[in-house]
């Protein structure tokens, strides 16, 4: 059925029933004015060039949003699976409220999001806004009649999968392979499928462009176009009512030749060919080369393997009622083109081509129907040109008529519903070479002549201005598709990283608040054990020392005892047996000072792991080091494989703990701590100073009494020190002198003897009476009395007491140190993290909001160009 054009204001609506009684039949549209006609034209272009720059200005800056501010991702729309679609109610059956699909994404197709539409009351467009399903049921109810009213937005099944002008198509592989289209897309990143949109967005402008140039165009160019042997030629031929176009069996046309009327030539009737690479003008002789008409078939018989671009200039006799290209109302350019499956490379460019046209004139075989070539040719040329004028040729040979009609209406309601809805005026099965027969009538060709001049002429808004609106409307409807989706994005991203910052932000600042108490209470737990270990290990080896000072073990252990007397004999023995056994004792006390340093280094260390606990964020691995007590204080190997000593510089490393039952390296078994002396036995200055009244001996506790064995001490002492002074010949000499003269004396010789006596009766008496007591005692006072020494560096510091403390308080610092390390570091570590998580949840926010606010202001926008210029899909 014929539509009439009718000038749109605001939103263009369905036509009313009177409308379409006022506009059925041609003979309505030839009661309309041509002022009126013209007029609605102008008014529609102009629109139209404004829709245009606006469409043009939102791809710019669709462009831009996309280069510098948003990565713009490529979604796919599917329709929900059976299993999944809500069972329909009878408000649902009443009003068609929602369409549902699941949307998801080029780069990321395992995420689906499920989208509703809603429909335009009385027509569906491809206008479109997305919404998710949450979103639509809480708008649900309240809304459904209000969106239902004003008509907001709705993709047809058929219609709004998939987009029409920023299709991604890649063309490799066969459906269902590794590089088909949609795996290959599916495998690229964010980045690089934003690459190919910006890539399509930028063909889309440059078409854009050319439908300003084209809308703008006082002339009109129609494309003939078809399969090979489709007869085009012979249509040509038979519109212009010459065989002007070489006709053969063989397919003959392979140049572009477009015919235009010979008064835009002076009148003249020639043929211009075209030079390549150079722009045509009709004023400038060096573009082309002339020829005559009849020249025309040797031109193309020559060019075969080419593919050159004709100028032809006719006259055409015939009044401008009947003639095409003498109309007297616009120019026209009729342009005759290779055939679509000649080969792929004419194919793609008369693809190309079309972009140019107005008009397409799509010539089908009746004998063949529409090929694979032709059926592609038409999708790709309905996503501008909602109407083409189809010819079927070759129609007066088949026999079955209706059912040849009946498959071709049905394959054209399938490449374009437009076109089948107008089918009375835009689909003609005629045949063109009865047409050129002389004196015969050819009605079927002449009501062909007919429509074609009026959908070219009369109906100039929907021949010439219609396809760039069909375009700029499928455009709109892509960019809706995109942003619309775009925003759902946004808005998930909005909320998640609002998410994030509820979640991250508090114990950001939690943490940055603690972070002193952290370290302060680190501090504390250090110096609380350092402090502790110290003072307990002066304690135990003061203890130990003052007991080893007094003859006894420095620790009570079984395993460890003083040895009994072996007898006067073996008395040198056992004055290394007890200083071995004392020095044993000591080497048990630090052992077990070192022990007790370990547990208060384990409480340190378990301190600070609850510390860590208590300030360190949930989600953040805890320390993996677990810490062996058992390995503090032990001698680690040195490089080349010795032991490394520990030693003080002031005693000759006296200060190393161990030594017996596998106890190390310590007192014991330093050769010399075991080395003994006579003094070991009489401690004679020990003795002088004690009955001389100068006080106690280093480290003794016991007071001195007189007995006999201090007497013969004393004697003996006394013998030694005289003894020691008459070493060498001189002395000797006066030695003996001096003994003579005492035997010469009369009172000296009295008392010989009874001197003599005692001396040998106390003597005895020591040997066998008191040595086993007094040598542990003398032993452990000469010990503690080297271990006891000032140490000149630090002055007042005893050597063996303090420096153990200090050993062990600095292997406890050590490992609480490194305990606090690592928790400050992951403390630190999880700090930056969050850190980075608020930054980062920050800039998501900051700049999902901007998308938001920009994909919202971009759908505003594309309803106020739709409403502006009138832009819809079919009139």
């Amino acid at each position: 059925m014929s539509q009439l054009y009718l000038p749109a204001t605001g939103r263009t609506t369905a036509p009313s029933s009177s409308a379409k009684e006022t506009s059925s039949g041609l003979s309505s549209e030839k009661q309309l004015k041509v002022e009126d006609v013209q007029e609605a034209y102008i008014d529609h272009k102009d629109r139209l060039v404004r829709a245009i720059d606006s469409t043009k200005s939102i791809l710019d800056d669709l462009r831009k949003f996309n280069k510098e501010d948003w990565v713009v991702r490529y979604p796919q729309l599917n329709d929900q699976p059976l299993e999944e679609q809500p069972a329909p109610t009878s408000t649902s059956t009443k009003r068609r409220k929602h369409l549902r699909r699941s949307l998801t994404f080029a780069d990321d197709p395992s995420s689906q999001t499920e989208v509703v539409f809603s429909p335009v009351r009385g027509r569906m467009t491809r206008a479109v806004t997305l919404a998710s399903i949450v979103d639509s049921k809480e708008e649900e109810e309240p809304n459904a009649e209000k969106e239902a009213e004003e008509g907001d937005r709705l993709i047809p099944p058929s219609e709004g999968t998939d987009f029409s002008i920023l299709r991604l198509d890649l063309k490799l592989g066969s459906h269902g392979s590794s590089t088909a289209p949609a795996a290959l897309v599916s495998q690229l990143e964010k980045s690089s499928i934003a690459n190919l949109l910006d890539e399509r967005i930028s063909a889309s402008l440059n078409h854009v462009d050319k439908l300003r140039l084209r809308v703008e165009d006082t002339s009109s160019k129609v494309l003939v176009t078809g399969d090979l042997n489709s007869g085009k030629s012979t249509f040509v031929n038979a519109l212009l009512r010459r065989e002007i176009m070489p006709v053969d069996q063989q397919p003959c046309t392979t140049a572009f030749c477009e015919v235009h009327d010979a008064a835009e030539n002076n009148g003249n009737e020639e043929v211009h060919v075209l030079k390549e690479g150079v722009v045509y003008s009709i004023q400038d002789e060096s573009t082309f080369t002339r020829a005559t008409i009849a020249d025309l078939e040797e031109i193309v018989s020559d060019n075969e393997n080419a593919q050159p671009v004709l100028k032809m200039y006719l006259a055409d006799t015939r009044a401008p009622s009947e003639s095409l290209l003498n109309n007297g109302v616009v120019d026209i350019s009729l342009i005759d083109a290779p055939g679509l499956n000649r080969d792929s490379l004419k194919t793609t460019a008369l693809f190309t081509r079309q972009e140019e046209i107005d008009v397409i004139v799509f010539v089908v075989s009746a004998e063949n129907h529409f090929t694979l070539s032709s059926k592609e040719f038409l999708w790709n040329a309905s996503n501008e040109k909602a109407y083409l004028f189809i010819v079927v040729n070759k129609y007066e040979q088949i026999k079955n008529k209706e059912k040849c009609k009946r498959l071709v209406l049905e394959q054209i309601k399938q490449l374009s519903p437009r076109t089948y809805e107008d089918a009375n005026d835009l689909v003609h099965f005629v045949d063109s070479a009865a047409a050129l027969r002389p004196y015969t009538a050819n009605p079927a060709f002449d009501d062909l002549e007919s429509s074609l001049r009026s959908f070219i002429l009369v109906k100039r808004s929907k021949s010439k201005l219609q396809p760039a609106s069909t375009y700029l409307s499928n455009l709109l409807s892509d960019v809706e598709l995109l942003v619309g989706a775009n925003a759902i994005v946004a808005q998930s991203e909005l909320d998640r990283a609002k998410d994030d910052l509820t979640r991250a932000k508090p114990v950001l600042e939690k943490m940055k608040n603690g972070r002193n108490d952290l370290e302060d209470d680190l501090e504390t737990v250090e110096e609380q054990g350092v402090s502790q270990t110290s003072t307990k290990t002066l304690e135990m080896l003061s203890a130990a020392l003052d007991r080893v000072g007094q003859g006894k073990l420095g620790v009570d252990h079984t395993a460890i005892s003083l040895p009994s007397y072996p007898g006067f004999l073996r008395v040198w023995d056992y004055v290394r047996d007890v200083r071995k056994a004392l020095l044993t004792s000591l080497d048990v006390a630090v052992k077990l000072a070192e022990h007790e340093a370990r547990v208060t280094t384990t409480n340190g260390v378990n301190a600070i792991g609850k510390l860590g606990d208590e300030h360190l964020p949930e989600g953040v691995e805890r320390s993996r080091r677990v810490f062996m007590p058992e390995a503090m204080f032990n001698i680690r190997p040195r490089k080349g494989g010795r032991l490394g000593n520990r030693r003080n510089s002031s005693a000759g490393g006296a200060i190393v703990a161990g030594g017996l039952h596998g106890l190390g390296i310590g007192l014991a078994q330093r050769p010399e701590m075991l080395e003994t002396s006579f003094l070991d036995i009489f401690d004679v200055p020990h003795q002088l100073s004690a009955h001389l009244n100068q006080g106690k001996a280093v480290g003794e506790e016991e007071e001195i009494s007189p007995t006999a064995l201090s007497v013969v001490s004393v004697g003996i002492g006394a013998v030694t020190m005289v003894g020691g002074q008459t070493f060498g010949a001189r002395g000797l000499v006066e030695a003996v002198l001096r003994v003579s003269e005492l035997v010469s004396n009369e009172s000296v010789r009295k008392w010989a003897a009874p001197v003599v006596g005692a001396v040998v009766m106390g003597a005895t008496a020591y040997f066998i009476l008191e040595l086993p007591n007094t040598i542990p005692r003398t032993v452990g006072r000469r010990v503690k009395a080297s271990l006891v020494k000032v140490d000149q560096d630090v002055p007042g510091d005893e050597l063996f007491v303090n420096a153990h403390a200090g050993r062990v308080s600095r292997e406890t610092r050590k490992v609480l140190r490194l305990a606090s390390w690592d928790l400050k570091e992951r403390f630190r570590v999880a700090m930056d993290e969050r850190g980075k998580e608020v930054k980062n949840a920050e800039d998501m926010e900051r700049k999902a909001r901007k998308a938001l606010e920009y994909f919202h202001g971009v759908e505003k926008q594309t309803g106020e160009v739709r409403g502006d210029g009138g832009l819809v899909v079919g009139l």
